[in-house]
């Protein structure tokens, strides 16, 4: 049998012997106006992993009602955060790739993309293994699993290699909710955005994307994983953190306690003060540059409360750099 070594004067160019690393986010319409949303939405709000309701159900609302309506008030709230870069997920998972790329050698390529939108998980599969790694680590950017976004990427990752004829080896990053490194890090990221305030919060609030209530009850580790971090963090920091549960969607039951309804009620209990961070996202987004920092400001200062601050996810931070350093070392063991 020929070899690689020992390839024929006419033998196509073959590259080999290279190790890739790919960072997956949720995801960003290309821009912020209602068709790019809208596109976005589609193939988002399709994924069985996203709305568990049988398609014959499911499909008739999503295009009848919810691709007809929400865009425009979504591309509304992507512009009050969109910046020169493009959108704010985008621009930090794209920064933490670069911050990455050269720590681990010549041999290791280092890749970024978007679970929904561009770049597509596809795309940068068959880049990676066009640049010849045959082993590939794929580190999905959600410390707590879900179905819906943990395993949504293993879904689109194996698709994509399902049309290769030479598979490379796949690594997923496992979930790290509960790592010491991971809530390290949370600790030094939040104490130092408390310690930039001209006042002391009255509470901390740790928010939470939302999930379907209807998940747990199916078995999704989800809701346990944010309990858990909190409590880890809320013991490493001493302090008391009040857990919440953001865009809530649709009337379905959904985890509780709602963030937006928690500032509420904190405001009227009398505490006028407060600071609010995301532990679940590890990169700024819409769902913390306006649903939090902007609409949550106005939702607790309409209730009465009176100094708000929402503090910044790891994003491409020193800090948020070294941990992601430090888990994506650990996962390449053996590899490098």
């Amino acid at each position: 049998m020929q070899t690689l070594d020992h390839l024929p004067a006419d033998h196509p160019p073959v590259k080999t012997g290279k190790v890739g690393l790919l960072l997956v986010n949720l995801g960003t319409p290309d821009a912020p106006n209602k068709k790019a949303v809208k596109r976005y939405l589609k193939e988002f709000l399709s994924d069985k992993r996203v709305v568990e309701i049988p398609d014959l159900i499911w499909q008739p609302i999503l295009r009848g009602i919810i691709l007809n309506t929400r865009p425009k008030k979504s591309a509304h709230a992507y512009s009050l955060v969109w910046t020169d870069e493009g959108s704010p997920l985008a621009v930090y998972t794209r920064r933490q790739a670069e911050a990455l790329a050269g720590k681990y050698g010549d041999d290791v390529h280092v890749d970024w993309a978007m679970r929904y939108g561009n770049p597509s998980v596809s795309s940068r599969m068959q880049a990676l293994k066009d640049a010849g790694c045959e082993r590939i680590l794929v580190a999905p950017l959600y410390p707590q699993y879900s179905g819906a976004t943990t395993a949504s990427v293993h879904d689109a990752v194996f698709d994509a290699i399902k049309a290769m004829r030479w598979q490379p080896a796949i690594r997923m990053l496992p979930p790290y909710h509960d790592d010491a490194d991971y809530i390290n890090a949370l600790k030094t990221s939040v104490e130092a955005g408390l310690a930039g305030l001209d006042f002391e919060p009255d509470a901390v609030i740790a928010s939470f994307h939302g999930m379907p209530k209807r998940t747990l009850e199916l078995g999704d580790p989800y809701h346990c994983h944010c309990q858990k971090t909190a409590r880890l963090l809320s013991e490493a920091m001493g302090r008391e953190l009040t857990i919440a549960f953001q865009s809530r969607f649709g009337p379905a039951k959904w985890l509780e306690p709602a963030t937006d309804l928690t500032l509420e009620k904190l405001a009227q209990e009398g505490k006028k003060k407060v600071a609010i961070f995301a532990p679940g996202f590890v990169s700024d987004c819409l769902e913390t540059c306006e649903e939090l920092a902007i609409r949550g400001k106005e939702d607790f200062e309409a209730a009465g409360g009176e100094r708000f601050a929402y503090i910044p996810c790891l994003n491409d931070s020193e800090t948020g750099i070294g941990l992601f350093d430090k888990l994506v070392r650990r996962e390449l063991a053996g590899w490098i």
